[in-house]
């Protein structure tokens, strides 16, 4: 019973910080800097995210099959390959990489 009223605790707070944005700016503008930081802030955020996920395990750094996946995603991806494509070949040699061993 915890689990679910930690869960439904969870979902009530982010639902109030996403409307507090509304109520608190109500019809205002946002100074130009903020709205060019706001624009600027989602690359580096994924980016750190894929780099906390690909290289630790368990609070600790770590080199496994994920990075393969990784350099197999980005040569995919700076061939232009569509994002299917990009997902299916990560996979694939992490996967490849694992059945062999590594």
């Amino acid at each position: 019973m915890t689990v679910w009223l930690t869960l439904l605790s969870l979902a009530g707070i982010t639902y109030l910080f996403k409307a507090a944005g509304p109520v608190v700016l109500g019809g205002r503008e946002l100074p130009p800097l903020v709205v060019r930081l706001a624009d600027l802030l989602p690359a580096p955020l994924l980016a750190a995210l894929v780099v906390v996920a690909t290289f630790t395990d368990a609070g600790s750094w770590t080199l496994d099959a994920r990075a393969v996946g990784l350099v197999v995603a980005a040569v995919a991806l700076w061939r232009k390959a569509p994002f299917v494509v990009v997902v299916i070949l990560a996979a694939a040699s992490t996967a490849l990489v694992r059945a062999l061993g590594g």
